[in-house]
């Protein structure tokens, strides 16, 4: 079992389905109650209110997308450096931002 870890931003435990988006104008095929998987900024709200959870190779716990995170209180994950990497597009995952580990189940 692969273990990826990064920073907790966001805190929360969730299990999902991955949805792996490198390029901004992907951000409409994530679907509600999929885990985001991104190297990118969204700046649309609306993309972080559909998922599950959210997974940064980048990214601080004052970046725009951990501030959002919190507010929406949706498990966030930030500066893994290899999420985009190691995921793939329905993997099923264990979130545990509480301890900044994603478990590929």
């Amino acid at each position: 079992m692969k273990t990826i870890k990064g920073m907790p931003a966001s805190k929360g435990k969730v299990k999902g389905n991955i949805r792996v988006i490198l390029e901004t104008n992907n951000f409409r095929d994530l679907q509600a109650g999929e885990i985001l998987v991104t190297n990118l900024k969204p700046e649309d709200i609306t993309v972080i209110k559909r998922a599950k959870a959210i997974i940064t190779d980048i990214g601080g716990i004052t970046s725009h997308i951990a501030k959002a995170a919190r507010e929406l209180k949706t498990p966030c994950i930030v500066d893994t450096k290899e999420a985009t990497k190691v995921l793939k597009n329905g993997d099923l995952v264990e979130v545990n931002a509480n301890k900044g580990e994603v478990k590929i189940l």
